[in-house]
């Protein structure tokens, strides 16, 4: 493996950021640790980086220990949330930065900027000093400085939540675009969900300090291992308490891991009945708690009875879908899954 990381841990007092993480990572690959505050996704991070002391474990590029090395010896390129831009600096400056450190011949660091400018759209703004940027730019200036020495890995902590929705879109597509054509392999901390989705190749679910759950995205929405994943990742209806159980009993066997102790099914696949349909599958009725418009979506809550609530999302034009409002729905087996509980 390029990057391999073994029996991780890191404590601080009595508490246990990282518990004992094993993973993997290829080379060229974009890795995504996903998770809530206080997961341990950013200690991970950091740890890798040389940031933080291995209390356990190892970690090791293409059979290099690197538990010992500092963080300015692993050629990591580090972009923070902050940016971390030397404010009195120009944006050639602050590029230049990394590569003056490691007394580079000025010709070569001159090359090396021109083409980090042109890399990340910036060739216009080199003159500028950080303060006459916006935030979208700021971030590419400390992408183009972390990528200027050519680092070996990129790890990026949580590194577009400081920008505004639009900003932030944009940006994710950008920086996975130039991950892929400079093939370079990158970590990135992030607690967004759609962030991750959409530009990982691999998304890492982290809970108190473990994995969860790691794989390609369709992977972790259509098969969450775990309740803990299900609902981090996506929306998700929990089918459980008495007024569920009795009503799940005639579904017979479902989809899911050995150990699932609950069921659950996603909002877009529970299934109006039209006026007139009579479908073979169960039919539950209940009325209209809640319903929001949301543009081509509308998110619905059903109440079928106390106790036994569930969303749905529907797509299209639905006038009729109001505040008490009796609507018929169906729950296809075929999407019902089991799901594990993570023992707190």
């Amino acid at each position: 493996m390029f990057l391999a990381l073994r029996h991780v841990t890191r404590r601080f007092g009595e508490l246990v950021a990282v518990d004992a993480v094993d993973l993997d990572i290829s080379e060229g690959e974009f890795v995504c640790f996903l998770g809530p505050s206080g997961c341990g996704k950013t200690t991970l991070l950091r740890l890798i980086a040389g940031l933080e002391t291995l209390d356990r474990g190892d970690i090791r590029l293409k059979d290099r220990d690197l538990g010992d090395l500092p963080a300015r010896k692993r050629n990591f390129g580090v972009v923070f949330q902050s940016y971390s831009l030397f404010p009195n600096l120009t944006v050639v400056r602050n590029i230049a930065y990394g590569l003056e450190c490691r007394k580079r011949p000025r010709a070569e660091i001159g090359a090396r900027v021109n083409e980090m400018l042109d890399l990340v759209h910036l060739t216009e703004d080199a003159g500028k000093r950080p303060h006459e940027l916006s935030g979208g730019m700021q971030q590419r200036v400390a992408l183009a400085r972390a990528l200027a020495p050519q680092p070996e890995v990129l790890l990026l902590d949580e590194p577009l939540s400081a920008l505004d929705a639009k900003v932030r879109e944009s940006l994710r597509g950008e920086i996975r675009e130039l991950q892929q054509r400079l093939g370079i392999t990158t970590v990135m901390v992030t607690h967004d969900q759609e962030e991750a989705m959409e530009m990982a190749d691999r998304i890492v679910v982290m809970n108190r300090g473990r994995i969860e759950q790691m794989g390609p995205a369709e992977e972790l929405y259509w098969q969450p291992a775990t309740r803990f994943v299900g609902e981090f990742i996506g929306r998700l209806n929990i089918l459980d308490g008495p007024a569920w159980r009795g009503r799940l009993r005639a579904f017979g066997p479902m989809s899911g891991p050995d150990d699932g102790n609950v069921i659950a099914i996603r909002p877009e696949h529970v299934r109006l009945v039209e006026d007139g349909e009579a479908p073979e599958e169960p039919v539950f009725e209940g009325t209209v708690r809640y319903a929001s418009f949301l543009g081509n979506t509308m998110r619905v809550l059903i109440e079928a009875e106390p106790g036994a609530v569930v969303e749905v999302e529907l797509h299209g034009r639905r006038d009729r879908v109001q505040k008490g409002t009796r609507l018929r729905f169906i729950l296809p087996r075929e999407r019902l899954r089991r799901l594990a509980v993570t023992p707190q």
